[in-house]
Formats: structure tokens, sequence, C-alpha cells
């Protein structure tokens, strides 16, 4: 072959190599499902997610969160009928601002037991509903949809109420109302609808639930690897390869939630479930730049998010749910109790403020160094796996210790058993 022919002979299969490959890329993007072009181009590649979180992740939590690495962020649960009668309510809970993109909305429907018709259990990104029947729901997902991207259905709710009102995760056996549900909404409204689950601890009915789901029309699910029955003390360890079996299952976006408490969980998770994202709740509340690596002085991060609430109000309950949450390591330090009921007795931001300066100006020394610092042995701090002023993740009790530890104690056993 001389060398002009062995020239072309190369171009020509360069090119067939060239139109080869974007013509399989074609091919995957024509089969992929809509569920991934609404992650990259909605969500934008989001891998870094704040949980949606009851009275905690308003828009000054989440705007701090987003300055700290949070690309999605989800709402606090809603309740539709009161979202969809009361435009006080509406406006209050519609509250966001230029920063805050993209969020999704979570709406919570109840189930009345006595009429199986009246259901609607949802959640939004954006903001969390509950509702008792579709229509509200509907209108529910219609009113918030100019204002987010993207309506989340909550099926995880492990909590007592949600055992009493027939939703979230006391939803998991209703397999057709839940794919009615989402049909019906779908239906009457463009947004994307996504959930959120628990899995079961059968590993194969975890995987066909959310193949339901699938079929049903979410577009992206995620995945608490923890049953419902894991939560308070008995929460213990989420199941990765759950959540690994799931994303292999299923054709659409899955983000994975449980055992996150710092940003190297984060990337051990990504590459161990192969999900597009990872939502963080607990660990963020305790350490709101969880997603950026860091673990900043806590005093830091409470005046930050208080500056944050002046800019944009919440409920006094919900701020000092948050600052407590910072602050909980430091505050179990014998020299600032006095701090910590001055905190419980604040009435307004001010004096949360104020209270946190006084904790900051008696805790430099020891951040800096120039004052050393010694635990008293058996202390709550003593075993901390960073300094108490800090912030990072708050550890529970071994799920088996506690049960052991209630064992022992017949009337902390009995109250357990009545709940």
């Amino acid at each position: 072959m001389s060398s002009y022919s062995y020239f072309f002979f190369t171009v020509f299969l360069m090119i067939l190599f060239f139109f080869d490959f974007h013509i399989r890329n074609i091919v995957d993007m024509a089969s992929e499902h809509p569920g991934f072009e609404y992650w990259r181009n909605v969500l934008k590649n989001a891998k870094h997610v704040l949980a949606p979180m009851v009275d905690a992740s308003e828009l000054a939590w989440r705007i701090l969160s987003r300055r700290y690495g949070a690309e999605l962020c989800y709402t606090p649960m809603l309740h539709a009928s009161v979202f969809v009668n009361d435009s006080k309510y509406r406006k209050q809970n519609l509250a966001s601002c230029s920063e805050d993109r993209p969020l999704i909305v979570q709406i919570k429907t109840q189930l009345n037991v006595h009429d199986s018709n009246n259901i609607i259990r949802s959640n939004i990104t954006l903001w969390r509903f509950c509702a008792n029947n579709p229509e509200t729901f509907a209108k529910a997902c219609t009113l918030a949809a100019p204002h987010c991207d993207g309506v989340d259905i909550n099926l995880g709710c492990p909590q007592a109420i949600a055992r009493k009102g027939h939703y979230g995760a006391f939803l998991m056996e209703e397999w057709t109302l839940i794919s009615d549900m989402i049909r019906h909404a779908k239906e009457k409204v463009s947004i994307p609808i996504s959930a959120k689950i628990r899995v079961f601890s059968d590993l194969e009915k975890t995987i066909q639930y959310a193949k339901m789901l699938e079929s049903a029309g979410v577009m992206l699910l995620t995945v608490h690897g923890r049953t419902r029955d894991q939560k308070g003390p008995l929460t213990g360890v989420a199941n990765w390869d759950y959540i690994k079996a799931v994303r292999e299952a299923v054709n659409i976006p899955v983000f994975a939630n449980g055992n996150i408490q710092y940003l190297s969980d984060v990337e051990k998770c990504l590459e161990f479930t192969g999900v597009q994202g990872v939502m963080s709740a607990e660990g963020n509340l305790h350490n709101p730049a969880i997603f950026v690596g860091e673990s900043p002085p806590v005093w830091r991060m409470a005046l930050e998010y208080l500056d944050l609430v002046k800019l944009y109000p919440c409920h006094l309950s919900y701020s000092r749910g948050h600052i407590f949450k910072l602050l909980h390591h430091v505050f179990n330090m014998e020299e600032n109790f006095d701090l910590r009921y001055r905190m419980s007795k604040s009435s307004t931001i001010d004096t949360m403020i104020e209270v946190t300066r006084s904790l900051e100006g008696r805790m430099q020394d020891y951040y800096t160094g120039a004052k050393e610092w010694h635990p008293k042995e058996g202390s709550l701090v003593s075993n901390l796996p960073l300094k108490p002023w800090l912030c990072q993740p708050y550890v529970r009790m071994d799920a088996e210790d506690y049960k052991n530890k209630l064992a022992e104690s017949p009337e902390k056993s009995s109250r357990k058993e009545r709940m």
C-alpha cells in the first residue's frame, strides 16, 4: 500500500469512527429517560442536595446551605389545603429569592382511611404540602409550579404522626394508590414529579417498589437506605447496598440519603452506589458546610444564619432549633451551661445574636490555641471527633446499645412500646 493510499485509508477509518461515536451518542440520548435531561438541564447536575426537613429547610437555611455547596434544595412540608385556601400562608411559604434555585417543593397528602378516594401524599421540589384529595393536591401544585423546579412526593416519613395520618412511609404497601396518585398529578400539572422513599427489609420488594414509581411517571427518585422502623434512637446505619441495587434497576436519576456525616461520605456514596446525587439532612443541620468539606467554628455559622434570618424572617422556633443543633456540642461544655440557658430563654433574633457573640468571645482563645483545653474525662464532649466548638456530626448511640439500655429499664421500655 502506497503512502497516499495508507493516508486516505487512515482518514477514512477516522471519519467512520467519528460518525459511529456520534451516532451512538444520539441513539443513547434518544433512548435515555427524560429524567436525566431534567437532572442535567433543570437541576444543573446537582450532586449535593439539601433534604426536605420539617421546620428546618426554610429559606434562610437554604441560602446558608447553598453558600456552602448545596446545589439543590427542598422546602419543608406544607399543608396543601391551607396552601390553596390561605393566601397569607401561601405568600409566606413561597418566599424565595434569586439565589434559591434550583428548588424542589415537597407536598404531603393524607389518606382518609374511611375514603380511599380522598388521598394525596406528596413532596414537592420547593415546598411540601399535605392534602386529603387529588384535586387539592393538583391545585397546590399548580400554584407552586411557577416558583419551583419540581414536586416531590413524600413516601418516606416514618414518624408517629405519619402513621396516624396514613401518609409518608405508611403508604409503602399501597402501590396501586400511590401509582394512581402520581398519574393523576401528572395529568394536571406539567412540572416534573419526583418521590422520596424508604426501603423495605426485602431487597427485591424494594426494587419492585422503585420500578413501580418509575412506571407511574416519577422523573427522579430519592432512596433513604433505612426501613420505616429505623428512626430516632433506632436509626442505625443506612443500607447503601439497597440504594445501589435500586440505582442499577431503574432508568431514572437516583439520589441517595443516609450515613452522610462528612464530605468524604458523599464521595464514597457516589462512587459505591453510582447515584446521581447525595442528600443530607441531619449532617447538614449540624454542619451546613458539609458539602465543601469544612468544619467552621460554630458561632460563625450561627451568626451567618441569624443574619440571613433578618433578611428572610421565619418562625423563631425554626431559628432556635437550628441554633441549638449548631451549638449542641459547645453547649455541652460545663462552662457554657449559662449561655445555653440564656439561649433557651431568648425571644428575639437580636438576643440570639447577643448570646452567640458571648459564646464566640468565651471560646476564642480555645479556637486560636491561646488557651489549652482539657475536657473532663467521661464528659459529653471528651470523645468527640473534633473540638466541640467546631461544626461536626451528631453521632447517635448505636441502635443495639440503645436496645440493651432500654431492656435494662422497664419503665423506658414500657413507654417505648406505647409509642
